[in-house]
């Protein structure tokens, strides 16, 4: 899917852009729910940074030199200009089915072995370090047509997302800092910049963001194995952390009241007492991927 942005040529940067898109959530605990639903209906009121993702994005305009452009044009896009703006097609990531470390919703870093690919990651890096140790990468990506995706993870935050202001900082310096690299010819001139926060649909860090995100409800993937350590199933449910034991490098699970786990004809009704004592202990190596639960407790 192509998205449309447009931006002035009259410009050395490109006129950034925000679009506010509102991933689903885990439902907060009832008090802060409450405060959440406030904060929506009043906009003199702070906005409620972590029910949304920023994508901000900026397109490079820096006019090119008259000698032959060591990085030909690898966005491949034909511009028109039409009542001085410019337009230009977005291409939208793929929305295959994230995986850990796909420099997506999984993190980690990923750069296609685009020629400049290091050198903007490292960039990113130097930007980064300007914002303190709250702000973290949590996924880089660069593809061969010429975007950067930029996801960045606030520590202090509940949902780890960043402030709608310390996206828009970031990008701006970042993208400043691409337009001097793209003058001295080190990188690409027409390079395209999104940065975001994770979202709710993030892979969980094992074992790092179990602990972090232990008061919601979890999807779990993972391997059970026999006694005999031989025959093995793949099963998924959603849970709480019980424990967490980083030094076994294991984790003990119990069953969240959500309907998944509710028995269907007991409509309304809450956990039995004997699913409330289950328990499931997993090492770490048997974790699949562990994603946030995108309905409620108790719902």
């Amino acid at each position: 899917m192509r998205k449309l942005i447009l931006y002035s040529p009259l410009f050395k940067s490109a006129a950034r852009r925000i679009r506010l898109r509102q991933p689903r959530l885990p439902t907060p605990p009832p008090a802060v729910q409450c405060l959440f639903q406030v904060r929506r209906r009043r906009p003199s009121l702070p906005k409620p940074c972590s029910s949304f993702s920023f994508p901000l994005r900026s397109v490079s305009t820096t006019p090119r030199d008259t000698e032959e452009d060591p990085f030909p044009d690898e966005l491949g896009k034909e511009e028109m200009e039409k009542e001085g703006l410019v337009i230009a097609e977005w291409e939208e990531e793929d929305d295959a089915e994230s995986e850990v470390g796909d420099g997506g919703d999984g993190g980690g870093i990923v750069l296609q072995n685009v020629p400049w690919g290091e050198h903007v990651l490292s960039i990113a890096r130097e930007v980064l370090e300007e914002f303190g140790k709250d702000l973290e990468l949590f996924a880089f990506k660069t593809t061969p047509r010429g975007y950067i995706y930029v996801r960045l993870d606030k520590i202090s935050n509940e949902y780890g997302c960043p402030s709608i202001e310390e996206i828009e900082s970031y990008s701006r310096q970042y993208n400043k800092r691409l337009d001097e690299e793209g003058l001295k010819g080190s990188i690409p001139n027409e390079l395209a910049l999104e940065v975001s926060s994770p979202g709710a649909e993030r892979i969980l860090r094992v074992p790092d963001d179990l602990d972090r995100f232990r008061d919601f409800a979890m999807v779990v993937f993972y391997v059970e194995q026999d006694d005999c350590m031989i025959n093995s199933k793949e099963k998924s449910g959603v849970f709480l952390l019980d424990s967490l034991d980083t030094d076994a490098e294991n984790c003990s699970w119990k069953l969240a009241d959500v309907r998944e786990n509710r028995n269907p004809l007991s409509k309304g009704r809450p956990l039995s007492a004997k699913q409330k004592h289950w328990r499931l202990k997993l090492p770490f190596q048997n974790l699949r991927k562990v994603t946030l639960y995108l309905g409620g407790l108790s719902d």
